[in-house]
């Protein structure tokens, strides 16, 4: 879904001052490429999909490690990717009913078209070119984080099947950028696995949810951002393969428990 091109010639975050001018002086482009919260819609929508929706399409809908996520300071939401239903099932894990915050999802552009867009927007999601992501996009994704909001980014790009695929560096490079240009903000990246017990998920199947440990953007900091974003993404990678196999060993015991039952 997403995957961001900053200049990686050079050890350090590239001026982007001119573009940001750029950007803010053209207010319709801006208003394009960004979202906003409706309090009586996004209020439905938690109600509807954590008490109507989601109970009634699945089967059973367990949660671990929901202890690890940041109470207050901003956070990088990063799931697997396995169906349409993880939009939904994100937010009944980590959402309003959970923190008491809600979350931002960064989509591919073509998702943002007519009625469903009207929803997304002002459902807090915004979209981006994976292709050709503008900096105002950018922009407002490094506000959300500036400003101590959820953000959701999945980093294995579309929906992928099976096991865990290659993460896109642009979650990394986002997360630096936001925290090398406001010190001391304390980003963190919170990897998430979403398991489901059918490939194709149908009436009736069981979701298991694994949240990992946070993972602190300031810890990675420094001078060369090329190779520090790398660190981050290697390390994120290892934690979201840990989950993604004790996922597997979760599954594997409740599909024998329900054979043997």
């Amino acid at each position: 879904m997403i995957q961001f091109h900053f200049s990686s010639d050079r050890c350090h975050f590239p001026t982007i001052n001119n573009e940001l001018a750029e950007s803010a002086a053209n207010p319709v482009v801006a208003a394009n490429f960004t979202s906003r919260i409706s309090p009586w819609l996004s209020s439905l929508a938690y109600l509807l999909g954590r008490h109507v929706i989601l109970p009634l399409f699945f089967g059973r809908i367990t949660i671990a490690g929901q202890e690890n996520i940041p109470k207050n300071c901003p956070v990088i939401l990063a799931p697997t990717h396995r169906s349409r239903w993880d939009a939904m099932l994100v937010p009944y894990a980590a959402g309003r009913c959970v923190t008491g915050r809600d979350l931002r999802f960064m989509v591919t552009v073509t998702e943002c078209h007519g009625l469903q867009g009207w929803f997304i927007r002002r459902l807090g999601g915004f979209p981006v070119n994976p292709k050709r992501p503008s900096i105002t996009t950018l922009r407002h994704a490094v506000d959300l984080l500036v400003n101590g909001e959820m953000l959701v980014i999945f980093p294995e790009g579309g929906i992928r099947k099976g096991k865990l695929h290659s993460l896109k560096p642009g979650i990394s490079r986002l997360a630096l950028k936001a925290e090398m240009t406001h010190s001391g903000l304390g980003a963190h990246i919170l990897p998430m696995s979403i398991d489901y017990s059918q490939t194709n998920p149908s009436w009736g199947t069981n979701v298991h949810i694994q949240i990992g440990k946070p993972i602190a953007v300031a810890d990675y900091a420094g001078d060369c951002l090329k190779k520090n974003a790398n660190h981050l993404m290697l390390d994120l990678t290892k934690s979201m393969h840990q989950l993604s196999d004790r996922q597997s060993q979760v599954c594997d015991r409740s599909f024998s428990k329900i054979v043997n039952s």
